[in-house]
């Protein structure tokens, strides 16, 4: 497993090589692009135009197939420019394309009987479904359901409302997740008992005679029985000795509620690390002996009580699945009604962390075998594990990540699953679909094509739709056959004329090495439309750097904050530094109680690296700016790296990872909460602060506490920091909204450009 080189380290590197880069640009004759407040004025204008502009002009980065039961044909709807859009009609087995009706004719007609006005390019229906070869349809309009006759045009109301609903988004088998309660029943499974929880105590009711059998005499109101499942031949009952802890709260005060004089508080139930959680002490129940046996494993006190599995026609045995508070063990633990005694089928440990919500667990109660994903040889890996025994076989392997199941197919014992960094010579955060056996054989890539895919099937999976495209590289969607994945026909593909005749420079993607000097760091680079090539530009790093996944766009992407914020004199960059997920699980661990470190060792590199490339970026005035964990780094950019970063906007951030919620943080920051929370908070380290940082939060953020925003300006007050902040009335978990996002740029204008921005108090 590759090791990194600590942050300090790198950051020497960097330090030793910043002159250098600095007098790349004035060797080369460049001068800084300093904008007078006209200019500045009508860059502002320009910016909104351009934005305006490339919305109204749809990417169609994914088609949304409206299959026939039959799988014969299926229609979809195509976004065009200013919001408008129309229909078209696909037959599977052909791949030929054709308008699904004439707009103007059913525009005229649905004015006849509605008696309102219609545009043609805006139809809308409530719903939609051709029958026979596409020359009928059924509609639903304004409530009410009309027969076309596709011939004639002619609308006739119809009682016949049922149509075929078919979700081709949807994943064929939906993964249920550990954080669900446990799926209660309390009819034995012949319906002749019922269980009732009275006093704390567990009891079984016959539902004929009403006579109660207790179960259990121990349990009271503070701590009883509860969250119980039956085995399935109805002869036993799990259930928990419950220990409760309630979750302490956390407020926030309403300022500005219309028609009120006084502020409103708002309070709610907020887990934070280290706080006590409920746990659930497993016991089986003889219901015909009455007699009660302690499970012999720990109390669960992480998740609550699971979702029980029970081997096929055995009602002896069922397995659970545990995650350990701090997430660096997880087990598949068998346990024998009989005898309360317990084994480990899955036993998986990590000196760091186990993505919890990343594992996946698929059972196969007639084999006994289990489907489970697992990064411990290093990438994230399906296993195929005996339920019995618990030998595991790797299914798939290789320096490449699996990222979700699709389907099990049982029968041909088939997975079909999304991943990501097999295809050699592409980004290795593109999502490509595969399905392989069991046994690891006849793997087979149904998206073969570079780019990020996107893959929906039809109803009967003989046909899928795959849609792919880059950044920079508008969106192809063909029709495919599963079986072979042989092409059918090209169904769209996107052009860049149309939005490259707006003025817009599309993104660019640039790729350097990490700390390591090894490891391929990815990004992008948003550059402005009307870019001097004699004068250089600030640059602004768009950063999130939350562990749980990747963030750098990887489908087309002509429109976004990033390219409006170019617009003003900027050079807008994104990037995935180290820390984040869905690479090596040696890349994902740098950030294992090291959130501070937030990948700025790769970032900076990157930077410097993409500077040498592009001369125009001048790496003396970079800015950054991030929302909730991106608010959190932003912040710490200035706190942790004044010698790179000169400016940050911070939105909602998590400041202090103690405040903020316990489930994200206990799963990278680890559990108990130790020294590290402090030592890396942004709180804490308040009085290093350098350059100039603008806080915004929401005074209703339910998901990151606005304290958290507050006492970060509490600390800074107090080791006499100048900074600013805006706390917006009743705004949630948000970088600001509208008025927010302009002032961001107003900050980036006035201390990178070191211009004025347009004053919207002076009257115009």
């Amino acid at each position: 497993m590759t090791t990194y080189p600590s942050a300090k380290k790198a950051i020497a590197i960097i330090l030793l090589s910043f002159v250098s880069f600095q007098l790349l640009a004035q060797q080369a004759g460049l001068q800084p692009y300093a904008p007078s407040a006209a200019e500045m004025a009508n860059a502002y204008q320009l910016s909104t135009k351009l934005d305006t502009a490339l919305r109204n002009i749809p990417t169609n980065n994914d088609l949304i197939p409206f299959w026939k039961k039959d799988g014969s044909a299926f229609w979809y709807k195509k976004n065009l420019p200013n919001r408008t859009w129309e229909y078209y009609y696909v037959d599977a087995a052909t791949g030929k394309r054709k308008a699904a009706f004439d707009n103007n004719k059913l525009a005229e007609n649905i004015e006849k009987i509605t008696g309102k006005k219609q545009n043609p390019l805006k139809l809308q229906f409530a719903e939609l479904y051709f029958a026979d070869q596409g020359n009928t349809a059924k509609l639903k309009i304004q409530d009410k359901w009309y027969e076309l006759n596709l011939s004639d045009y002619s609308l006739v109301d119809t009682k016949d409302t049922t149509i075929y609903r078919y979700d081709a988004k949807r994943p064929l088998q939906q993964s249920r997740s550990r954080w669900q309660r446990n799926r209660e029943s309390r009819k034995s499974p012949d319906g002749k008992n019922e269980i009732l929880i009275k006093g704390g105590n567990i009891f079984v009711v016959d539902l004929v005679t009403k006579a109660e059998t207790q179960l259990s005499t121990d349990g009271n109101a503070d701590k009883p029985y509860g969250e119980f499942a039956w085995s399935p031949d109805g002869k036993n009952i799990v259930a928990y000795k419950i220990d409760p802890k309630e979750t302490k709260k956390v407020h926030y005060v309403l300022s500005s509620v219309p028609g009120t004089t006084r502020g409103e508080l708002k309070s709610r139930a907020y887990a934070q690390p280290g706080d006590d959680f409920t746990a659930y002490q497993p016991y089986v129940f003889n219901v015909t002996a009455k007699t009660a046996i302690k499970v012999d494993a720990d109390p669960i006190d992480f998740f609550g009580a699971p979702e029980l599995h029970w081997r096929d026609n055995n009602s002896r045995y069922y397995t659970y699945e545990k995650v350990d508070r701090g997430h660096q063990r997880f087990r598949v633990i068998e346990v024998d009604v009989l005898t309360g005694k317990t084994k480990n089928i899955i036993d998986e440990k990590t000196k760091t962390f186990i993505y919890e919500r990343r594992i996946y667990t698929h059972y196969l109660p007639k084999t006994n075998e289990i489907l489970w994903t697992s990064e411990q040889d290093g990438w994230q890996h399906l296993y195929l594990v005996n339920g019995i025994t618990g030998k595991q076989t790797l299914v798939t392997k290789g320096n490449w990540v699996v990222r979700d199941i699709d389907s099990v197919d049982v029968v041909k014992r088939q997975i079909w699953f999304r991943a990501n960094g097999m295809n050699a010579g592409e980004d290795p955060y593109f999502i490509h679909y595969y399905r392989i056996g069991f046994d690891g054989k006849g793997l087979v890539n149904l998206t073969p094509e570079k780019g990020n895919h996107i893959l929906s099937f039809s109803p009967d999976r003989k046909y899928y739709i795959d849609t792919y495209s880059q950044v920079n590289v508008p969106p192809v969607s063909e029709l495919r056959l599963t079986a072979s994945t042989k092409k059918v026909s090209e169904i769209e593909h996107g052009q860049t004329d149309v939005y490259l005749a707006t003025g817009v420079k599309l993104p660019e993607v640039f790729v350097t090495k990490g700390r390591d000097g090894v490891t391929d760091i990815w990004g992008i680079v948003c550059f402005p439309s009307k870019m001097d090539p004699n004068k250089t530009y600030p640059v602004i790093e768009n950063i999130y750097a939350g562990p749980h996944d990747s963030f750098v766009p990887k489908s087309f992407l002509p429109a976004s904050e990033m390219q409006s914020i170019a617009e003003l004199g900027f050079i807008v960059v994104q990037i995935d530094g180290m820390g984040t997920a869905n690479r090596s699980k040696a890349f994902h661990d740098v950030c294992w109680k090291n959130i501070a470190d937030a990948g700025f060792p790769d970032r900076i590199l990157w930077m410097k690296a993409m500077a040498v490339k592009y001369p125009n970026a001048d790496i003396s005035r970079v800015g950054i700016y991030g929302t909730s964990a991106g608010g959190q780094s932003s912040t710490g950019a200035l706190l942790f790296h004044p010698e790179f970063y000169k400016a940050a906007v911070s939105a909602c951030g998590c400041h202090d990872n103690r405040i903020d919620k316990q489930w994200w943080n206990e799963q990278w920051m680890g559990y108990p909460v130790g020294p590290h929370y402090g030592e890396q908070s942004n709180i804490t380290n308040a009085a290093k602060l350098q350059g100039n940082l603008f806080l915004i939060v929401g005074e209703a953020d339910e998901n990151v506490p606005p304290e958290s925003t507050y006492r970060l300006a509490d600390a800074l007050i107090k080791a006499n920091k100048d900074f600013d902040i805006l706390s917006i009335p009743g705004m949630g978990h948000s970088d600001g909204g509208i008025y927010g996002r302009r002032r961001k740029r107003d900050f980036f204008v006035k201390h990178l450009l070191h211009a004025e921005p347009p004053n919207p108090n002076l009257s115009k």
